[in-house]
């Protein structure tokens, strides 16, 4: 008999479902004390220059929204697909495939660009990834094939045609054999929107995906919809609510979500398609979405502190001599700790044997 056990409490605390996320990044901010500590680093300064130092320029700032904009549009598309129990964890090949399919396109108007270009990219990346999102809709919808292992494997196809598009037609012939594009034209490229900074169009897109997001899921029936296959898809089969439909729209619009992301980066700060076009942006936004408890204001906000991570992250590492990996290492912990606070939400932590209640039958 087990002297440890979970017991499911009745009710989970609605307050402490929105204040797990803050006791979760408390608890990585002390976890990360004690790590650089350990590592024979000063902590104070180690934590300072990850997560004080960026935010202390405007520049930073401009740096810190550049970061959050991926993030923040790949997880509300992927918020919207978890509460209809959808599981796209293919977002990072979603997102590469706008930055092929959108980028193509200011390849293939190189030199004969105009001002419709950049819209017509725009298309092009969503439709990318939707497309690439719509391969594990047919598949779960066709043949019952989970969506988490297909979305999840063609992010792999996507990277390896990603590494043979720069290698091959996409590469510049005046490029020196280096495996990337030419950089893209003025026509080609998301317009700055505060001067000084590389904040681009694409930050905007990101706060509409916000907004969009939250009237689907708050005032729309399509989200009323999503809500209930999600938590009672009995109940949604009773009311007649089509769960396929609702697999289809999830899925398409988190992959044009992703692949207008990816368009964003080799339009944006890049300027070009290159064998690296996200560091992991398509995961991470995982941990954003539920960081964000699966709410647009929420996501907005875990964008923001995600993106800062990955500024931090580069900060510490050129001021501080800190390794790379540090980054997924502060990013790791705080997916533990909202994991292993979620669940003690839902139970509650019980020692010794569990009682039986005792009693004879009487003849």
């Amino acid at each position: 008999m087990s002297l440890l056990r979970l017991e499911p409490r009745g009710q989970a605390s609605r307050v402490m479902v929105y204040l797990t996320p803050v006791i979760a990044v408390a608890l990585t901010l002390v976890s990360g004390f004690l790590l650089f500590w350990a590592m024979g680093f000063d902590p104070v300064k180690a934590l300072h220059a990850f997560f004080i130092a960026p935010l202390m320029s405007v520049r930073g700032l401009g740096e810190l929204a550049v970061k959050a904009t991926p993030l923040v549009l790949c997880a509300v598309g992927l918020a919207i697909g978890f509460r209809a129990n959808v599981w796209n964890i293919g977002a990072e090949g979603q997102l590469t495939l706008g930055a092929i399919t959108g980028g193509g396109l200011a390849l293939a108007f190189y030199g004969d660009g105009g001002w419709w270009l950049l819209p017509l990219m725009i298309v092009a990346g969503m439709a990318g990834g939707a497309l690439w999102a719509a391969i594990p809709a047919f598949l779960r919808t066709r043949f019952n094939a989970s969506e988490i292992l297909t979305s999840l494997m063609l992010t792999y196809v996507a990277l390896l045609l990603l590494n043979y598009m720069t290698h091959g037609p996409y590469r510049d012939p005046e490029g020196f054999a280096f495996p990337e594009s030419r950089l893209f034209e003025a026509d080609a490229v998301m317009p700055i929107l505060i001067q000084g900074t590389r904040v681009h169009l694409g930050s905007l897109f990101a706060l509409l995906a916000v907004a969009g997001g939250w009237v689907l899921i708050a005032r729309t029936f399509i989200g009323f919809q999503i809500k209930v296959i999600g938590l009672t898809p009995a109940a949604a089969g009773y009311a007649g609510f089509n769960e396929k439909k609702i697999i289809w729209l999830t899925l398409l619009l988190s992959g044009a979500l992703a692949g207008l992301a990816g368009l964003g980066e080799v339009a944006g700060p890049i300027g070009q398609i290159t064998p690296t076009v996200s560091p992991g942006y398509g995961f991470t936004a995982i941990i954003v979405a539920f960081l964000g408890r699966l709410h647009p204001v929420g996501i907005l906000l875990a964008g923001f502190l995600m993106a800062l991570s990955f500024i931090g992250g580069e900060a510490a590492q050129i001021g501080l001599g800190l390794p790379k990996a540090i980054t997924g290492v502060f990013q790791g912990m705080l997916l533990f700790f909202l994991l292993a606070t979620d669940v003690l939400i839902r139970y509650r932590v019980r020692f010794g044997a569990q009682k039986k209640a005792a009693g004879k039958v009487m003849a």
